[in-house]
C-alpha cells in the first residue's frame, strides 16, 4: 500500500479490494486491482477502528474513533464517499459483514464497555438486531446479514487476551458455532458462514471454517491483516495493512494435482 497504517476498514475481494481510514490522516482510501494499489476518494470523516463491508464499487464504512466515538456511516460508489444513515449506537473496534444495502455491525466498544449489540443496515437506516451471547471488541466478521459469523475478539474478562468464541447469526438471533483453534483478535476474515477464512491480526495464523469446525490453513508470512476482503471467499482472500512494511498477501486456497496415465489395449 502507498500509506502505512493500522486499524483501517476494508471491503471488496482479492482482485478488487478496498482499504480506508485507519491511523494517520484517517481519511485515505486505496483500491487494489489484484496487482497494485491506487488512490480512491477520501472519507468524509477521519477515523480509525472502523468496520467495513461490501464491494470495491459499493462499500460501507461505519463506526470508529476520531475521537469522539463515531456513529457515522459512509457509502462508497467506487470513487466517492457519501453520508449514509448513522448507527443507533456509536462504537469502535467493531466487526462488519454483508453488503452496502444489507450490512451488519457487530459488537465493539464504547466508553470502556464491550458491546453485544448487532445492527442491520438496509441501505438507508440501521435497526437493532439480535444481541451476541458474548460482548466483545476487536472481533472478526464474515458472511451476510442473514448468515453471518462473529469470531474471536476480547471480552472484559479476557483482556488483554483474545477469546476463541464463534457465533453464527441467522438474521435475528446468534447461536454458538465451532470455537477457534487459536484465540484471535485484530484480524480479518473472508467468506460465508459455511466456508470462511479468518487470518492475521496479532499473529500469522490462518484458520478455515466449514460451518462446524475450524481447521488450520497455511500461515501468513507476516503478522498482518487488520484489513481484508470480506466480500471474498475462503479460497480467495486478501490480507493487508498492519503498519510497516504495508504488506499485502493473497490466499488462493489449496489445490490438488491429478496424475495422468496412458492406457493402451492389446
Amino acid at each position: 500500500m502507498a500509506t502505512s497504517r493500522f486499524h483501517l476498514g476494508s471491503a471488496g475481494t482479492q482482485t478488487a479490494g478496498l482499504g480506508f481510514g485507519g491511523t494517520g490522516p484517517g481519511v485515505l482510501t486505496e483500491e487494489y486491482n489484484g496487482t497494485s494499489w491506487s488512490p480512491g476518494g477520501n472519507l468524509g470523516t477521519a477515523r480509525r477502528y472502523l468496520a467495513g463491508c461490501g464491494t470495491q464499487t459499493a462499500a460501507l464504512g461505519f463506526g470508529g474513533y476520531p475521537p469522539p466515538t463515531s456513529a457515522s456511516t459512509e457509502e462508497y460508489d467506487g470513487s466517492t464517499w457519501s453520508p449514509g444513515g448513522s448507527l443507533g449506537t456509536a462504537r469502535y473496534c467493531l466487526a462488519g459483514a454483508g453488503t452496502q444495502t444489507a450490512g451488519l455491525a457487530i459488537g465493539g466498544i464504547i466508553s470502556g464497555t464491550r458491546l453485544s449489540a448487532t445492527e442491520e443496515y438496509n441501505g438507508t437506516a440501521w435497526t437493532g438486531g439480535g444481541n451476541m451471547g458474548t460482548a466483545r471488541r476487536f472481533l472478526q466478521g464474515a458472511g451476510t446479514q442473514t448468515a453471518a459469523l462473529a469470531m474471536g475478539g476480547d471480552t472484559a474478562a479476557s483482556y488483554p487476551a483474545a477469546v476463541t468464541n464463534t457465533e453464527e447469526y441467522n438474521g435475528s438471533a446468534w447461536t454458538a458455532g465451532g470455537s477457534l483453534i487459536v484465540a484471535k483478535s485484530f484480524g480479518a476474515a473472508s467468506g460465508i458462514q459455511t466456508s470462511a477464512l479468518v487470518f492475521g491480526g496479532s499473529d500469522t495464523v490462518t484458520l478455515n471454517y466449514n460451518g462446524t469446525i475450524f481447521s488450520t490453513s497455511p500461515n501468513l508470512a507476516l503478522a498482518t491483516g487488520s484489513g481484508g476482503s470480506p466480500a471474498g471467499t475462503a479460497s480467495s482472500a486478501l490480507a493487508f495493512a498492519s503498519g510497516p512494511p504495508q504488506a499485502v498477501e493473497e490466499f488462493n486456497g489449496e489445490t490438488s494435482t491429478l496424475n495422468y496415465k496412458t492406457i493402451t489395449t492389446s
